[in-house]
């Protein structure tokens, strides 16, 4: 059974960069995975991706020998056993607000006596190149868990929440982060305030020992985050590269004629 690399690199301090996959297409996966991204995260939670494209879009990543992850809809048993029997090598689980809400989604990903994941399916055996009994033995040491922290609740659960056994990962969504720290009015977090939130969760990863990353726009930024103490870091998405790359295509032919803000993220 193949071993997850990405898993054994956060573990010996090592920076991971990966990207967001938008679009359930397999040509652009495929594309993607052979880059050298470390591992890409096909987003379930704001796409509309339903499991068999999610199965095809993690097949052609692993076959690539890049790690396919999947960000749940929510850290619910359904939606993370769902995507792990689809095939994912492991799980990005959003608003990961308290200790409780963070137990749930670590027991989903485990099977007993760690957990409570349903033992099942082939599929994610095959994406491992393993049998369907060796993955059933070694899915747990395998399978990564990476939790989100996007609000002021998440880091002030922060050292509760990270020092939990099988949290692997900590991932912050900066946008949601910053939405869930407007005031009552709706006036937005002045920028060093929620830089502020995001140094505390470095800080407290580093305090425990568990490797932190956010979702950032260009290259620059990740290295920065990287030199920071960040290991898990995602740079762009499909979506993102493609608008972004067509920007510049359009603009050197129809100067001042390139639509801005059609996909941000």
């Amino acid at each position: 059974m193949k071993a997850n690399a990405v898993k054994q690199k956060l573990r010996e301090g090592e920076p991971t960069f990966g990207s967001w996959l938008a679009l359930p297409n397999l040509l652009s996966a495929r594309v993607l995975a052979r880059l050298g991204f470390d591992w890409l995260t096909l987003d379930l939670e704001h796409y509309p991706i339903d499991w068999s494209q999610a199965e095809a879009v993690f097949a052609v990543i692993a076959e690539a020998g890049c790690v396919p992850l999947g960000r749940v809809p929510e850290g619910d048993h359904y939606s993370i056993k769902r995507v792990l029997d689809a095939g994912a090598w492991g799980i990005v689980v959003p608003m990961v607000n308290t200790v409780e809400e963070a137990r749930r989604a670590i027991a989903a990903a485990r099977y007993p006596p760690e957990g409570n994941r349903s033992a099942g399916g082939a599929i994610h055996a095959l994406n491992f190149h393993a049998s369907p009994g060796d993955y059933f033995e070694r899915a747990n040491d395998e399978i990564l868990v990476v939790l989100q922290t996007e609000s002021p609740q998440g880091v002030d659960s922060a050292e509760a929440i990270y020092s939990l056994p099988g949290c692997d990962a900590i991932f912050v969504g900066p946008v949601d982060l910053r939405f869930n720290m407007r005031s009552p009015d709706g006036t937005w977090p002045k920028p060093e305030a929620h830089e502020e939130m995001i140094q505390r969760v470095i800080q407290t990863g580093k305090k425990v020992g568990t490797p932190t990353g956010m979702h950032v726009m260009d290259p620059k930024d990740a290295l920065r985050r990287a030199e920071q103490g960040m290991q898990f870091i995602a740079v762009g998405s499909d979506l993102r590269m493609l608008t972004a790359k067509a920007q510049e295509f359009v603009e050197a032919i129809r100067p001042g004629r390139a639509a801005r803000d059609v996909a941000r993220y």
